[in-house]
């Protein structure tokens, strides 16, 4: 031990409560914290996803009261997946002024929209009667282009009918550039587009396609999504591409598993960077929880202290309202 240099013992930064908060080099803000919801047409009750404990399917009056709730939480924003009564191969429910989402979204512009931001997941699986996130070919495939026209459609449905983000969820090619040019067209230049510009053929999407009904009745989705194996590289021209085309944000799906991914994500981009925690990494910690296999809150808190760390400025997570009001 040197005379002139006393050791340095980083534990006493550490030793109480007080001094790990003034010294935290990783916070949460309620105010980056963004709910997911699902709406389904045509129940008279919230229904519960057996799945997700605690989350539901939504009627619009439950939708209202728990966007009232995230907003008096402080939650920043909302995005919303509809279930309609009726599916058909197109998705039709997708753009219909009258389909469950799009009254949905001019429910909450009307009550929260000064609140908190009001987004829209803008894709097809939820509205088609295959379960696959566009038009398919007599092949069985996903035909890019005709899809891009369905998305655009259902874009400019959302943005008329009060969505003030819109965000791409399909992992098609062009998906940026033709829903950003038919906004552009349709007199809504203003609504940005929140990219899901990384999304991976995860496992971890299963309580989700529970949530929205929308699991594929063949095969999967590895051709439009990434391949988890798959090199960085291909992400990062996924972003890339997404910024060439307009987008205002990116996000990267599933999160946790992807910590790495959000990282070189953030250093590449000078927009904001959304990571969702997904509905598999929600399920699990509940289940574990509800066996005493782990403490809950804390668990919760630091899965999105490690997001947040890794580089994202915002989190998509089914725990929005009840970390909000944790943070408070």
């Amino acid at each position: 031990m040197s005379a002139e240099f006393p050791v340095a013992r980083p534990r006493r930064l550490r030793r109480t409560a007080p001094l790990r908060r003034m010294v935290a080099g990783t916070r949460l803000h309620p105010a980056e914290l963004i709910l997911p919801m699902f709406v389904k047409e045509g129940i008279a009750e919230p229904a519960p996803v057996g799945s997700m404990p605690g989350v539901v399917q939504h009627t619009r009056e439950s939708l209202r009261k728990a966007a009232h709730e995230a907003a008096g939480a402080g939650v920043g924003g909302v995005i919303l997946f509809g279930i309609p009564a009726v599916k058909d191969g197109r998705g039709s429910g997708a753009d219909d002024p009258e389909g469950i989402v799009q009254l949905a979204l001019a429910d909450l512009k009307s009550e929260v929209g000064d609140d908190l931001v009001i987004m829209a997941d803008t894709c097809l699986d939820e509205y088609t009667d295959h379960g696959h996130c566009g038009i398919l070919t007599e092949a069985g495939e996903v035909d890019n282009d005709l899809t891009l026209e369905r998305y655009a459609a259902a874009a400019v449905a959302q943005a008329r009918a009060g969505a003030q983000v819109i965000a791409p969820s399909g992992m098609m090619d062009g998906q940026v550039g033709a829903i950003r040019a038919a906004l552009d067209a349709d007199g809504h230049a203003e609504i940005p587009i929140l990219g899901y510009s990384v999304k991976y053929a995860s496992a971890f999407y299963g309580p989700f396609r529970e949530a929205a009904e929308c699991a594929p009745q063949f095969g999967d989705r590895s051709a439009y999504q990434q391949d988890p194996a798959g090199p960085i590289g291909e992400a990062m021209r996924e972003i890339r591409l997404d910024l060439a085309e307009g987008a205002d944000a990116v996000m990267v799906k599933p999160a946790l598993a992807y910590l790495d991914v959000i990282h070189q994500v953030r250093e590449l981009v000078d927009v904001p960077v959304a990571a969702y925690q997904v509905s598999g990494e929600y399920a699990m910690v509940e289940a574990a929880a509800a066996n005493g296999w782990i403490d809950r809150d804390r668990v919760i808190m630091e899965s999105l202290i490690a997001i947040r760390r890794a580089g994202a400025d915002l989190i998509l997570t089914y725990w929005a309202t009840e970390v909000a009001r944790r943070l408070a």
